[in-house]
């Protein structure tokens, strides 16, 4: 069967699933944003204090398959390159959850590092954080014209996806590594 006649897409649902994907955008970072300013109550304690370095790990997990996923690519195994794509689509996923049930339950963690190491900090953090932004409509664009098998899209769209991406996982567990000897 031929995946190409398989996965058309007619303009229509084209424009439904790229409104989704503008929708979620915009979304997701706004509702994240927002959980640095819901008050935590002091009721019922819950203990997140695993999560950090749960997704830490996650983001760890997600630049190992998005380099297997690279380096398929550039082999030509598709197979492995859509398995390992859509693992890190997965993880990221799972770290965005983790990391919103973190924030929306546990208590939020300063920075307590001082000298040239603060600013290193505060730099990455910024531009994980900007990027984090940033990575969300790309990765999603990817995702769906790679299952869609609109491939010249894909390709073109991945181009920037695949460093941003690898970027963004790779300063997520350094921003841990740095932030960690603070954790309460």
């Amino acid at each position: 069967m031929n995946t190409v006649k398989a996965n058309k897409i007619t303009p229509a649902r084209e424009r439904k699933f790229l409104t989704l994907i503008a929708a979620l955008s915009v979304v997701i970072p706004v509702l994240i944003a927002l959980l640095f300013f819901i008050p935590k109550d002091g009721g019922a304690k819950v203990d997140v204090s695993f999560l950090p370095p749960f997704y830490a790990s996650v983001n760890f997990l997600t630049a190992i398959v998005l380099v297997t996923g690279y380096v398929n690519i550039r082999r030509g195994n598709i197979k492995v390159h859509r398995a390992s794509m859509l693992t890190a689509f997965g993880l990221s996923a799972v770290f965005l959850v983790s990391y919103v049930v973190y924030h929306l339950l546990g208590e939020r963690t300063l920075y307590g590092g001082e000298g040239l190491l603060k600013y290193v900090y505060y730099f990455i953090l910024l531009t994980h954080i900007v990027l984090a932004v940033v990575i969300v409509p790309l990765v999603l664009l990817s995702v769906y014209y790679g299952i869609t098998d609109q491939l010249v899209r894909h390709r073109r769209i991945s181009r920037w996806t695949f460093p941003i991406w690898l970027y963004v996982a790779v300063t997520g567990v350094l921003v841990y590594l740095l932030i960690s000897p603070y954790y309460a």
